[in-house]
Formats: structure tokens, sequence, C-alpha cells
């Protein structure tokens, strides 16, 4: 057996290990869904980053750099912002406001935050269900990719098998498994991230090559614009940003701030992530710009980047770390790159999971099961759920960086804008939660079909800002139809 390949099979019965250990701790709904509130502060941030930085991270992220160069520095900026200000503004009132109401899910939040309304979770549970199935399959079809490049895998049994441990340890363990494997993850990720561009610039210099002339002498890749004038710029700059709107609407992420032992814990929690996201996006970023240079110096042949006879940049990552590192250690830090996909998955299948058990089958149509009855079937439906995204890997060309943009667009835009005004805005009722739903979602799907307006506005700005003025205007209207409304429940 291959060393690198040693490596990742003992990494990944390690996670399946979790899931064993954290089978028995699963006795109630909550248990399943929310870890029982009973998570500490380095538990939530760890598996709060992890979560969030997928495969888009290590592989997408990386990969853009690598063909777009420094003109995507813009997305790092709106990320990291979008990071910490979800931190500060959403994490401490959602895990008070969630406490309060009893709700262990985001949909559950706001139908009782709202005084009730069965559209709400209905719409919840449709959006959820449909952009996530597009995020588990970019997971899916990046360990594709990642099992292809290290092992030579064929493309399609590399996202089975990323599939099948994704979806067994989160069946068997619940949210809890997924927490504690995100800490181990989170762990392994940000040393591949530090260490592989480390040596890369190593490696360069024992060569006497430096990274600025690959830079100049690569296209654009040099310029922080792309090399763009005029609107383009702005069009550059906004859609870059717009990144940061997503955090504050994905489930998979603000449920973490809901789970955490206690809100006076948000701030160490809110320390720890901060200081993991700028050490992590600063190592993809460099990942990128080192891949630019060891090509353009002659250290790697641009074929080394082909799947099924195609050069996909997003394989920067693998490439580098074979070319760089002993097999063994190879095998180690390459289980950062299937972590970064785990990480994400587990979290957003659990949260589709949730979703049509707790939010539709129990709540909206009052199906009454025990509580043994209702974690048997979180782990059908995850089974189903996590079934069907694979499939949909396998039946789709695009990218890892497009697939996230589209789900991370809808998610950010459908939910961000209803949460930051039922935890702020007294006066939100149901009519603006839907309306904001339903024109985030809509947005998302009409302007991404149209390349032509989301090339001039991104549409990630864009679903959000209408999202937003939505929720504002259907509370509005309600209002003015039906006299003044019944507050969202306050912060205390």
């Amino acid at each position: 057996m291959k060393s690198s390949l040693f490596g990742l099979i003992l990494y990944l019965l390690l996670m399946l290990g979790i899931g064993l250990w954290a089978w028995r701790k699963n006795k109630t709904k909550e248990d399943f869904i929310l870890g029982g509130r009973r998570l500490g502060a380095w538990v939530i941030a760890f598996s709060e980053r992890t979560a969030a930085e997928s495969a888009w991270l290590l592989l997408g992220l990386s990969g853009a750099v690598y063909l777009v160069g420094l003109g995507e520095i813009w997305t790092v900026f709106g990320c990291v912002t979008g990071i910490i200000l979800s931190w500060f503004i959403i994490a401490k009132r959602i895990r008070i406001r969630s406490e309060e109401y009893d709700a262990i899910t985001l949909p559950e939040l706001f139908y009782k935050a709202v005084g009730g309304s069965k559209y709400v979770r209905l719409v919840s549970m449709l959006i959820i269900v449909f952009f996530y199935s597009f995020y588990l399959s970019a997971q899916f079809a990046g360990a594709g990719k990642v099992l292809n490049i290290t092992f030579n895998l064929d493309y399609t049994l590399g996202m089975a098998i990323g599939a099948f441990i994704i979806i067994a340890y989160t069946l068997m363990g619940g949210f809890i498994a997924v927490c504690y494997t995100d800490v181990f993850q989170a762990i392994l990720m940000i040393i591949t991230l530090v260490f592989l561009p480390i040596l890369g610039f190593v490696y360069l210099s024992e060569y006497g090559h430096l990274l600025g002339p690959a830079l100049i002498g690569t296209g654009n890749a040099a310029s922080m614009l792309d090399g763009k004038t005029g609107l383009a710029v702005l069009a550059l700059v906004i859609g870059g940003l717009s990144w940061g709107f997503g955090y504050m609407g994905q489930p998979h992420l603000v449920t973490k701030f809901m789970a955490i032992r206690s809100a006076d814990e948000i701030k160490k929690s809110r320390t720890i992530a901060t200081v993991w996201t700028i050490v992590a996006y600063s190592g993809a970023v460099m990942i990128g710009l080192v891949g630019i240079a060891m090509i353009y110096h002659g250290h790697i042949d641009i074929s080394s980047f082909q799947i099924n006879g195609k050069v996909d940049t997003e394989t920067v990552l693998p490439v580098l770390t074979n070319f760089l590192f002993p097999a063994w250690i190879a095998g180690i830090l390459i289980s950062g790159a299937v972590a970064a996909m785990m990480s994400t998955a587990d979290s957003q299948l659990l949260i589709a999971t949730s979703t049509v058990v707790e939010d539709f089958y129990s709540k909206a149509l009052n199906r009454k099961l025990s509580q043994r009855k209702l974690v048997f079937l979180s782990r059908l439906v995850t089974l189903l759920v996590g079934t069907f995204a694979l499939l949909l890997a396998f039946t789709t060309e695009n990218i890892i960086y497009k697939m996230v943009t589209y789900a991370w667009a809808g998610l950010g835009a459908s939910f961000g804008p209803a949460l930051l005004m039922i935890l702020y805005w007294k006066k939100t009722n149901s009519w603006g939660v839907v309306s904001g739903m339903i024109t985030g979602a809509v947005t998302t799907v009409v302007w991404t079909e149209i390349s032509a307006l989301d090339k001039m506005v991104s549409v990630r700005f864009v679903s959000f800002v209408l999202a937003f003025a939505a929720v504002i205007i259907g509370t509005l209207l309600k209002e003015r139809k039906y006299g003044k409304m019944e507050p969202s429940g306050s912060m205390n």
C-alpha cells in the first residue's frame, strides 16, 4: 500500500470512530440536531470555521488565485470581513434568542420569532434542501478531485468514497460527531494551509526564483485589479467583497452559535475563530501564488493539473502537496483537503436533515413520534439527502467554485436579511420573513442564469440587497393591511 494512502485511510477511520463514539450520546432530537447546547468555546469556534471553509477554500479559492492572481484578494477581504462581522453582530444574539424560544433550528427560530406561520417553515425547508444539494455536491466533487490527483483513483469512485464516509459518521453521531470531527479537521486544515506554502517558498528560494517575476510574467496576476479599468473595477471589487454577505445567513454556520454552552463564551470563541480565519485565508492565497511560480519557473508541468484529460486549476493544492512532501506526509496533508470537504458537508447534511424532520415532518405536519423514532428518522433522512447530493455530483460538470457561489448566494440572501431583521428590528413579521426568503432565492436563480447581469453586478450583492428590501417592505405592507402587529421577540 502507498504510504500516502495509508495516512489517508487512518484519517478516515478516525472520523468513523468519532461517529461511533458519539452514537450513544444521541438520546433526544436536540442531542442529534444541536448537541444538547453543551459544547464549549473551542469546539464551537473550530466547528463553525471548518464548516464554513469547505473544498471551496482549499481547492476553489487556491485554484481561483492560481487562475486570476492578486485580483482574487477582494474575495478574501470580503470573506474575512463577513466572518468577523457575523461573530460580532449575530452570534450572541442568536444564542440568547434561540434559547428564549426553545428553537433548535433556524426555521424554527424564524417561526417563533414572527408569531407562527406554516409558510415560514415550508419556504425555509424548500430553500435549504434545494441549495444544500448543490453545496453538498461541491464537497463530494472536491473529494473526487483530491483522490484522483493523489491516488489516481477514478474521479467518480473518489466522490463515492468521500460521500460514504461523510454520510456514515453524520448518520451515526449527529451534531456531536460533526463538531468533534471538526476540531480535528480544523487542526489538520491549518497545518496544511501553513506548511504547504512555506515549503513552496523555501523550494523556490533554493533555486533563486522569486514570486514577483512569476506574477508579473503571468498575465495580470500581479494586479489587484486584474488588469481591469472603469466600471469593470467596481464590479470586481463589489463581487469579491459581496462574499461577506453570505456569512450572515448560512444555516450550517449560525446553528453553531445556537449550540454553544453559554452566550458568555461567545467572546472567547470569536477570538479563536478570527485568528484561525486570518491564518487559513492567508495560506490559501499563498498556495495559489506558489502554484503560479512553480508553473512559471518550470518546476511543475501544467499537465499535472489534469483530471479526465482536462486541466483543472482547482487541483493546485494536491499537486503541490505531492510534489513538495514525502509520500507519507503528503497523505496526511491531503487529508487536510478532505477534512475541508467533510467539515462542511457533514454540517450541511445535518441542517438539511433537521429541517426536513424537525421543521417539516414534526412541526409543520404535526406528526408525533417518540424521541427514539425521531432520531431514527433523522438518520434515514440523512442517508437519503446525502445520496441525492451524490447523484447530483455525478451528473454535473460545474466546478466547485461555481457551485459554492450559487449555493452561498442563495442561502445567504434567503436567510441573512431575515435573520438580521428579527434580531434587530422588533416589527419584523411573517410577511417580511417569507418575502425576504423568496426574493433572495428567486433572485439568485434568475440572476445566475443571466450571465450578462452577473458579470455586471455580483448575484451575491444583488440578491442580498433585494432580499433585505423585501423583508422591510413585506413587514410594512402586512402592518398597514392588518394594523400594528405583535413584534418579534425582544432581546433581554
